[in-house]
């Protein structure tokens, strides 16, 4: 049995759509099946058994599901990736051509650890409307509905917090920007703190740290940093849908990466400023998470002494639709690593 407690917020509707809303909810199995079969191992000091846990599990869990669906950002390439590689085929075949941009444990340094904000990730759009980002990173700011319009990601730090704590109504020294906690971001807390604005470092998961922004529950006001391209992607489709902004410019760190970029083709100018749009076309984006450790946003799996409860995020940018779930998995009645 699995009993579904669902807290909706509604957004700003968008006009026509095509993606078939139950595709949603089916989103969220995907994402609840990866995000149990981690938790597992939380705080078990082994992550890669953490992170192969999860990406069996949401592959497999892809299997049943009505589309026609391509990994666009994933595991990287077949020969790095025996699943959930770029390029592989997801689904039935029969739906809809959709591509898939997964993470099946944001976190896994987090979920070893026992740490905040893991989760198990997924964003979907129509074929050809999702950026299919190269695995390197990305320079990023992110902000919610509230700030929108307030943030450039070639403006200072100093510039950006202002302008964000204008848009707020609040003071500078009032603002809390989330950055990872990096060697390379050492001038960008500096410049953060001149600014006069709190800090929240965390050790991994920006897709986390880019959507807090647009939960005020959250107390995060801005992300800032340098992360992952292919998360500044996932990130993009939920603020979409969440109606905050988000910008980004790709960060090479050496030529193999520039080449491999100009190679792809997705972008004239590989070293252009990204908005929502470039990273997101459209307005039929899906976004799924489930909470594998506690975090601001969702809260981990709990086992129960018959199975597990699950917190998960599900986002439509068409309808506007936002949906916490939470779910009570009986394991008597299913197998704790399939039949979702």
């Amino acid at each position: 049995m699995i009993i579904e407690k669902f807290k909706y917020k509604h957004i700003n509707p968008g006009s026509g759509g095509f993606m078939d809303r139950n595709l949603a909810l089916e989103f969220v199995r995907v994402t609840e099946a990866a995000a149990i079969s981690a938790a597992k191992y939380m705080g078990r000091g082994d992550e890669k058994a953490a992170d192969n846990a999860a990406v069996d599990l949401m592959r497999k869990s892809f299997n049943g599901l009505d589309i026609d669906g391509t990994i666009v950002i994933g595991e990287g390439e077949r020969d790095e990736a025996p699943m959930l590689y770029i390029g592989e085929k997801v689904g039935k075949g029969n739906g809809m051509k959709i591509d898939i941009a997964v993470d099946p444990l944001e976190g896994t340094t987090i979920t070893a650890k026992g740490g905040s904000n893991a989760i198990s990730v997924l964003a979907a759009a129509p074929k050809g409307n999702m950026l299919h980002a190269p695995d390197t990173y990305m320079d990023k700011i992110a902000v919610g509905p509230k700030a929108k319009g307030s943030i450039d990601l070639d403006a200072t730090p100093e510039e950006n917090i202002n302008a964000v704590a204008q848009k707020l109504g609040k003071d500078p020294s009032e603002i809390t920007v989330i950055i990872l906690e990096r060697d390379r971001h050492k001038k960008l807390i500096e410049d953060v703190r001149k600014a006069g604005a709190r800090i929240r470092l965390i050790g991994d998961g920006d897709i986390s740290g880019a959507l807090s922004p647009a939960f005020e529950e959250s107390g995060i006001d801005i992300l800032m940093g340098i992360g992952a391209a292919p998360e500044g992607v996932i990130a993009a489709a939920a603020l979409k849908t969440l109606g905050g902004e988000i910008q980004g410019r790709l960060k090479f760190r050496n030529d193999d990466e520039r080449k491999r970029a100009k190679e792809m083709g997705f972008l004239k100018d590989i070293d252009m400023k990204l908005k929502m749009n470039d990273m997101i076309k459209g307005d039929q984006a899906m976004f799924a998470a489930t909470g594998v450790t506690n975090g601001e946003i969702l809260k981990g799996v709990r086992f129960t002494s018959k199975g597990a409860v699950t917190n998960s995020l599900v986002m439509r940018s068409w309808s506007g639709t936002v949906r916490f779930i939470e779910a009570h998995h009986d394991f008597t009645r299913k197998s704790a690593y399939g039949d979702w």
